[in-house]
């Protein structure tokens, strides 16, 4: 028995009917907005250099998760490169192959698209993150694979690397059950403003 597990889990349901219940047209509205602030709030945080030639990886929606396409749209136009995630196999980080918003994809696990075979492998500087619930600790509940708390612990065991989750305002809870494997974020961001893990 692991009380603390069972209670994410429990969580986890709760968190994806609050999601599942924005519906399409609030999502679609919150995606625009974060657009629209991110590349200055990035800059503005020293996220991005200010010759804005980072890499940032992205993620393809999955169920009502926040579209951060126009995200990687506004990036790209700033100058970034960016990507998408890549599983990679069962209890393993994930890999990130460099993709750019309107360019071919491919079903990948869970038939999520990722980029085609022979892209590019990429080391991300900036990681934004999916979730289905926050706090303001920076702690996260996904679905439960470990993917990204394995993904953050080995990139920052290389490398400096920000990791930002990207949700929806209604997705913040006031406290995520925390377990010893679980990588605090450094920033969430949602259409109401960004958050500082933390603070």
């Amino acid at each position: 028995m692991n009380p603390v597990a069972d209670k994410k889990q429990a969580l986890r349901r709760e968190l994806a009917r609050r999601r599942d219940d924005l519906g399409e047209a609030v999502r679609a509205e919150a995606s625009r907005v974060i657009a629209d602030i991110a590349v200055d709030q990035f800059l503005a945080h020293g996220m991005i250099a200010d010759d804005r030639k980072k890499i940032v990886s992205g993620f393809y929606p999955f169920r009502s998760e926040l579209d951060c396409r126009p995200l990687l749209t506004a990036l790209r136009e700033a100058g970034c490169t960016t990507a998408l995630p890549v599983i990679v196999a069962a209890k393993q980080p994930l890999a990130f192959q460099q993709w750019a918003p309107g360019e071919s994809l491919e079903p990948g696990v869970w038939n999520i698209p990722v980029p085609l075979a022979g892209a590019d492998t990429l080391v991300p500087d900036v990681l934004l993150v999916p979730l289905l619930g926050f706090d303001r600790r920076g702690y996260r509940i996904g679905y439960g694979g470990g993917f990204y708390d394995r993904t953050i612990a080995a990139l920052r065991s290389a490398k400096p690397v920000t990791a930002i989750g990207l949700a929806f305002s209604a997705q913040e809870i006031d406290e995520v059950p925390r377990e010893v494997h679980d990588m605090a974020l450094d920033w969430v961001l949602t259409e109401a403003g960004l958050i500082k893990a933390g603070e």
